[in-house]
């Protein structure tokens, strides 16, 4: 999605204070609390749209990644979409199910699941699973029945290494993910003659936040030949999926270097190129955008607590940090931050920092020069892998979630309590 003014889509000012959703700042914080992750529905539900429409000219299957960002409202929000939902844990599983999500249009993902993930998919809560290794195919071999057999699909690590930063590689030699070529084959080979299991396709994700179109087409191409390798052993691929990873733009001066239409139309006539070319029959393309669905609707809100001066350098100290957004410690992720109680044309450099005991800069903002404790300050494109990625480090609580739309407000996840944060301890 193209960034819409100075911040990002679905946010304006109004009389000099930011409004998110058509609700002033000052309002919800007011009223949640901070600090507080801001969705915006109509900002949401416009990248649902244009990923939907672009699938559809296709007649590719899209999928909602909830690793992203996964609440039980959010996932009622969903189900009433075209998308399909991953999840990767039974607390996602969980989420979904209490949503009334559709079963069969959940997958179970995860390169290391539990007895009980597993269970859960020979129970038929999900309607497939990809597995990621050969333990994990064995395990499964002793559950399910020929008369209800397993819809699966292999994750292949197609050898993809594309540009991003190394925490988010999910391809590679250096990844933990998916079959490579020889270890496909024994794959192929554990589920010959595997009544309760069965074969649908071929999953490969190669990353996040990729701009680069030729990773996709790459990927693609490289799915195409292990499809090849797997109706060379007997087995017929009715289903590619290529993944997401599909790059977001996070800063409002960064042009958007990714085409998805173009992106996707390249793979389709990959896929369908390569299909021909080894008459193989023409498999249904799927994709998993988590991040490029969920997280320009995302601005975090915050209060500062204090504004200082260290060696001649500006700080805001914020109530949020390295607890509720651990992206900008672990991998230098960039969110934009601006005032959003006023506005101001005196502005200088400030480095925004949390407030936990760890030196965690959640970025460098420029803001009014005369910045006041008790002022709010807001962090966009934070709809993906922030709340998700929570932690009650230092004891905090995670914030709670809104839900905003064309100027209404609505609770989705309530802030954690003191207790919340104490439920696990036992008292020796």
């Amino acid at each position: 999605m193209q960034w819409n003014g100075a911040l990002a889509p679905g946010q304006r000012r109004e009389n000099g204070e930011l409004c998110i959703g058509g609700v002033r700042a000052s309002e919800l914080a007011k009223q949640y609390g901070t600090p507080l992750l801001i969705l915006d529905y109509d900002v949401l539900d416009a990248a649902i749209a244009e990923f939907s429409d672009a699938c559809a000219a296709l007649d590719m299957e899209i999928a909602y990644a909830g690793k992203a960002l996964l609440l039980v409202a959010l996932a009622r929000h969903l189900k009433h979409t075209s998308l399909h939902l991953d999840v990767s844990s039974l607390g996602e599983l969980a989420a979904a199910e209490r949503a009334a999500f559709p079963p069969e249009r959940i997958s179970m993902h995860g390169c290391g699941k539990t007895d009980e993930e597993l269970d859960a998919v020979a129970e038929g809560r999900v309607g497939r699973i990809i597995i990621d290794n050969l333990d994990e195919l064995q395990r499964l071999t002793r559950r399910g029945n020929a008369e209800r057999p397993i819809p699966l699909l292999l994750r292949v690590n197609t050898g993809i290494d594309a540009d991003t930063h190394e925490f988010v590689h999910t391809s590679g030699a250096t990844s933990k993910f998916g079959f490579d070529p020889e270890s496909l084959t024994g794959a192929l080979r554990e589920l010959r003659n595997r009544e309760n299991l069965r074969f649908t396709g071929l999953h490969a994700h190669v990353g996040s936040q990729i701009f680069d179109e030729q990773a996709f087409a790459s990927n693609a191409e490289a799915l195409m030949e292990r499809a090849l390798q797997c109706a060379q052993a007997g087995f017929v691929c009715t289903n590619v999926n290529v993944g997401g990873g599909f790059g977001v733009q996070m800063h409002p001066h960064q042009p958007a270097t990714l085409d998805v239409r173009a992106t996707l139309r390249r793979v389709a006539e990959i896929v369908r190129a390569r299909s021909e070319q080894n008459e193989l029959p023409l498999p249904r393309i799927g994709i998993e955008p988590g991040r490029a669905l969920i997280a320009h609707a995302g601005t975090s809100l915050y209060t500062v607590m204090a504004a200082k001066t260290e060696y001649g350098r500006p700080y805001a100290v914020v109530d949020g940090g390295v607890y509720e957004n651990p992206r900008p410690a672990m991998y230098g992720a960039y969110h934009h931050i601006a005032a959003a109680s006023r506005e101001s044309t005196n502005l200088t450099e400030t480095y925004v920092c949390g407030r936990t005991c760890e030196n965690d800069r959640l970025g460098a903002a420029r803001l009014p020069h005369d910045l006041r404790a008790g002022e709010l300050i807001a962090m966009c494109t934070t709809g993906a892998y922030t709340y998700s990625m929570a932690s009650n480090y230092n004891r905090f609580s995670r914030p709670a979630v809104v839900a905003v739309r064309a100027g209404t407000h609505r609770l989705v996840a309530r802030r954690e309590s003191i207790e919340d944060v104490l439920r696990s301890d036992c008292d020796a």
